[in-house]
């Protein structure tokens, strides 16, 4: 028998547009599932569908399938540095997201402006019988017809279409409510008698009718489009955010490079770089592509791709990655991967399939959506046939089917959440915690196991000056530390900024020691110092400076030639330990010599912040383990976790490596969260169940992110989790509220038990209700107790 023939299977990712509600979503999923061997995942949040299909079925037949769903469908624009070069001066320079983004915003703002003008008259008049003038229902009439039309048209042209698909959304409820809401009292007003200049409305528990009189019902045709919209322009902005990661990545990557050929440069778009070509990165710039040196010689701040503060020297044959900094001299690159095989655009891939993923819950919410619509349609149609069938007056069995497409609207299962979340946010932020959403807060009570950067997370995030021990009967600590101060000041390396900082900030450097000439400003002395390089006060000026690449700095200070170099076996004793120290600690030591004898040792490391160590403690007593990923150095990254009492360790991670633990350890079936603030976090922020930045880190870092923590460090994440809690049970409560409120007025509404003027404000009355339970959580802060269990 012979094999079955293998079916290759591709994933596309498609931009879906005109979704407004989980049944969309839904909707959306079945239609490209009923195609042989696709699956599809959709994400309302950022409009984009993942679809796994066989390579037979191409782009063009999924795109068809979605239209035919009622939706719109493209392949997503290419990245900005991917696209052909434009000429002219038109258009947005890009796929014009974000301007696209910010108008709908706008219009969506404009819209709701004008609606609530026009309908806070109409709700008042119409539930306050005291306050109806003459004539009173045709101003309200006048003030209901541009609501019910111009404000409520993007509800009916979508309730339209999906009509001619044969699908229900929310929108089909909102467009029916209105629609029969406006109807009935245009009826009324034009053929019914209540237009009567002198009629009054009474506000009325139930259906009445003996006035002979039929009542109506512009309240409900306003509330209704006034509340979603109030709730749709919510959720648009905090969707705004969604794609907050991937705009930053993009804003890393070079625009134009330096191209040089035959010892000519040449400036073009980074789109036209090949792999081969050789590129220019001078000091301050950012590498364009990745690549390997050919010729010069630098420092290069990798902290914004691989988060570690210690910058790392190059020099012909060393490979370096673009986005990273050349913090030195001049260097020549040959470019050894561009575009999409770069290290960045991985990064790139990493978050943005780590966006398109769907919670648990969410999936939960989309299937319970798909069915809420078309049962409450059946039940107002089943009222209306049951009341004209039952004999009753055809403005009884209309005003009961227009109740309960009124009060099954689900306002206050659309607020239960968003208002929470809001509270909960402005709370967070006084806490300096903050939050993105309703699955932020769900993981942060739930997380078992953190796993945390190193660098800018754990640590302080830059070099710093963490011993001085000098020879015994020499010139002393504070002279020797005076000395290299100055002769640092010359220099742009990241560990000769971090002694040239120390001595300043050290009382000692500028106290006069015995002996010792008095400082001499290089103005003052005449004596020319290297470019850039002026006395500092408090320290010595400096002449003679030179930079010896990849071993430290050299200059004459008072007469004297100081040099700040990395150790190396010739130390006296006393340094001996001194080295030993440094390096069991993983701290970068360098010597100094002045006028060639050595004088004493400085270590430099990345010091723990303060915070961590009562962190780190908090999380073991809320039952959550802390892991340690960096990409740094064994040595390092195993001091640190020695120090805060971490067990499990992993160093010299890349990106993809740490992306990888997270998706390990979810498989094991831990709930992950990740702490990081540095590019190289981004995957695994993205991919774990509970993504926390540094407020302090990388703009990637907290776009990928659920929860910033901006109060300086890690020691706020007892607080998040501890807010998390509080604000999961008002939710839930809300929405025990919202679901007990349909449960029990769509029973009443049926029956003829209200109409829907009390339909509406019993809607009102919900979303009031929920929201003040929800603002609850603006005076929270957590207990003693609570702290003290946590400490």
């Amino acid at each position: 028998m012979g094999a079955e023939p293998v079916t290759t299977l591709v994933t596309t990712d498609l931009t879906v547009g005109g979704m407004t509600c989980a049944a969309c979503v839904n909707r959306v999923e079945k239609k490209l599932g009923r195609l042989e061997g696709v699956t599809a995942t959709v994400n309302l949040a950022t409009g984009r569908a993942r679809v796994t299909h066989p390579a037979g079925i191409g782009p063009g037949e999924l795109v068809a399938t979605v239209e035919k769903a009622g939706f719109t469908a493209a392949l997503p624009e290419p990245p900005r540095s991917e696209q052909p070069e434009t000429t002219g001066d038109g258009g947005t320079g890009g796929d014009g997201t974000d301007d696209d983004g910010a108008g709908e915003a706008r219009s969506a703002r404009d819209r709701l402006i004008v609606t609530a003008l026009l309908s806070l008259p109409v709700l008042v008049l119409s539930m306050a019988p005291a306050l109806q003038f003459r004539n009173w229902q045709w101003l309200c009439f006048a003030l209901t017809a541009p609501v019910a039309v111009w404000s409520s048209w993007p509800f009916h042209t979508r309730a339209v279409r999906g009509l001619r698909h044969s699908a229900a959304t929310m929108d089909t409820l909102v467009s029916l409510g209105v629609l029969a809401s406006f109807s009935w009292s245009a009826y009324a007003l034009f053929l019914g008698g209540a237009g009567d200049p002198g009629m009054r409305m009474p506000f009325t528990l139930v259906p009445s009718v003996a006035d002979g009189v039929p009542h109506v019902y512009l309240e409900a045709a306003v509330a209704v489009p006034l509340f979603v919209l109030a709730g749709r322009f919510l959720e648009a902005r905090a969707r705004r955010g969604t794609g907050a990661a991937l705009r930053s990545l993009a804003g890393l990557a070079a625009k134009e490079v330096a191209v040089r050929v035959d010892g000519t440069e040449r400036l073009v778009p980074i789109a036209r770089l090949r792999t081969g070509q050789v590129f220019v990165v001078r000091p301050g710039e950012r590498f364009a592509t990745d690549g390997k040196v050919t010729e010069g010689s630098s420092a290069v701040d990798l902290s914004l791709v691989t988060g570690e503060a210690e910058p790392i020297e190059v020099g012909p044959g060393s490979a370096v990655v673009g986005g990273a900094v050349n913090s030195g001299g001049l260097l020549l690159v040959r470019a050894t991967a561009v575009g999409a095989d770069t290290q960045l655009a991985r990064i790139t891939r990493l978050v943005t399939e780590a966006q398109t993923g769907k919670a648990r819950a969410q999936r939960l919410a989309d299937t319970v959506a798909g069915v809420f619509v078309p049962v409450v349609l059946a039940l107002a149609v089943t009222t209306l046939g049951f009341w004209l069938g039952a004999g009753a007056d055809a403005q009884a069995a209309v005003t009961a089917c227009v109740a309960v497409l009124v009060v099954a609207c689900p306002c206050a299962l659309g607020l239960a959440t968003p208002t929470a979340l809001m509270a909960a946010t402005g709370r967070g932020a006084q806490l300096g915690v903050l939050v993105t959403g309703p699955q932020a807060l769900e993981g942060l009570r739930h997380v078992d196991v953190v796993v945390l950067d190193k660098t800018g997370t754990l640590t302080s995030g830059r070099m710093s000056v963490t011993a001085v021990t000098a020879v015994p009967d020499g010139l002393g600590r504070d002279a020797v530390l005076r000395l290299a101060g100055a002769v640092e000041q010359g220099s742009e390396h990241p560990l000769g900024r971090a002694v040239a900082a120390y001595a300043r900030r050290e009382p000692a450097a500028g106290r006069q020691r015995p002996g010792v000439p008095r400082a001499i400003d290089v103005d003052q002395s005449g004596v020319p110092g290297p470019a850039g390089v002026s006395a500092v006060p408090g320290l010595p000026g400096v002449s003679e400076f030179s930079a010896l690449p990849g071993r430290g700095v050299r200059g004459r200070v008072e007469g004297r030639l100081v040099e700040v170099l990395a150790p190396d076996d010739a130390l006296p004793a006393a340094l001996a330990d001194a080295l030993a120290a440094a390096e069991a600690a993983a701290h970068t030591p360098v010597v100094v010599r002045v006028d060639g004898t050595v004088e004493a040792l400085i270590a430099l490391g990345d010091v723990v912040r303060p915070g961590s160590y009562r962190a780190v403690e908090r999380l073991r007593h809320l039952g959550v383990r802390p892991v340690l990923a960096t990409g740094d150095r064994q040595a390092p990254a195993a001091a640190v976790a020695a120090a805060l009492r971490i067990d499990e360790v992993h160093a010299r991670r890349t990106p993809e490596d740490k992306a990888d633990l997270v998706q390990d350890l979810r498989k094991e079936g831990y709930r992950v969260a990740v702490v990081g603030d540095g590019v190289n976090d981004a995957a695994a922020l993205a991919g774990a169940d509970l993504g926390i930045a540094m407020g302090s880190g990388t703009d990637v870092a907290i776009g990928a992110a659920d929860v910033t923590l901006v109060r300086g460090g890690v020691e706020a994440l007892a607080d998040a989790i501890l807010l998390a809690r509080r604000t999961l049970g008002t939710i839930r409560v809300n929405l025990v509220w919202a679901f007990g409120y349909n449960a029990v007025t769509v029973p009443l509404a049926m029956v003829g038990l209200l109409n829907p003027m009390l339909a509406a404000a019993a809607m009102s009355a919900s979303s009031v209700l929920v929201v003040a339970n929800s603002l609850r959580l603006r005076a929270w802060q957590p207990s003693p107790a609570a702290r003290r269990r946590t400490r």
